[in-house]
């Protein structure tokens, strides 16, 4: 029975693919988030396939907690395949300067609270010589957005990291994937308010990155005419790519 663990499952891609695992035969599912209600709820609709769920309600920035619930986790029931997808937006609500505490808050959950997931989960798959771990960016790692520059830089920190280690692990039998998805219908996508092109719902986007994840592709990278673009705007003039990236400002909603 393959163990798999999922990061910010309570909503949007990480729910999405939690139910697109939870519809395989015999799949164990550990499912992980910071709104209980929502967690609850994805965890019943998986159970509903008949998957057997275990969730953990926990901050990933809480790097001693949740080191030692992993490894609690692993000793018990061996991990097969990590996804490291819990992650917030960044940028200001008027499409202001982010303000210090914005900023620091995006790079902790989206880098260094992927780290606290990934590198336990690295430790033990690299002692026993086996396991997959999915990092979940943005094509804002190859495009930097300007209205969230945190975001960008943490999800290309996650980028060159992933890469990285991919060749590290390799010769040790564990395999590494970044996912790179353009703009996907979500809670947290929802906030944005502009221009969004070639948007997809989280339940296409969780079928791309099962796929690719099956393929042991090094990036997952969709939609393609949108992976093409952001990965070539580091190799035009400041001025093409500024011109290019005009069209995608945007403003986040006030939270509630």
């Amino acid at each position: 029975m393959p163990v798999i663990l999922i990061t910010g499952a309570s909503s949007g891609i990480g729910a999405a693919l939690a139910r697109c695992y939870a519809q395989r035969p015999e799949t164990r599912l550990i499912l992980t988030g910071r709104d209980g209600a929502r967690l609850d709820a994805v965890a019943a609709a998986c159970r509903g396939f008949g998957a057997d769920v275990r969730t953990g309600l926990f901050d990933v920035r809480e790097r001693e907690t949740v080191g030692a619930w992993l490894r609690a986790l692993d000793a018990e029931s061996p991990l097969d395949l990590v996804i490291v997808n819990a992650a917030v937006n960044g940028g200001h609500p008027s499409g202001d300067l982010e303000s210090e505490e914005t900023a620091f808050e995006t790079a902790d959950i989206n880098y260094a609270g992927a780290l606290n997931i990934m590198l336990p989960s690295v430790t033990a798959m690299a002692r026993r010589g086996r396991g997959q771990i999915a990092l979940v960016s943005s094509l804002a790692a190859y495009a930097p957005l300007p209205d969230a520059p945190a975001y960008s830089g943490a999800k290309a920190a996650l980028l060159a990291h992933g890469l990285a280690l991919r060749a590290k692990l390799r010769p040790l039998g564990v395999s590494v994937s970044v996912v790179t998805p353009g703009y996907v219908k979500t809670p947290m996508g929802g906030v944005i308010k502009g221009w969004r092109p070639l948007e997809m719902s989280a339940d296409e986007a969780a079928r791309r990155i099962l796929r690719g994840l099956e393929r042991d592709r090094d990036v997952i990278a969709f939609p393609w005419p949108l992976a093409a673009l952001a990965r070539g705007a580091l190799l035009v003039p400041e001025r093409v790519r500024s011109l290019g990236l005009h069209g995608l400002r945007f403003r986040n909603r006030p939270r509630r």
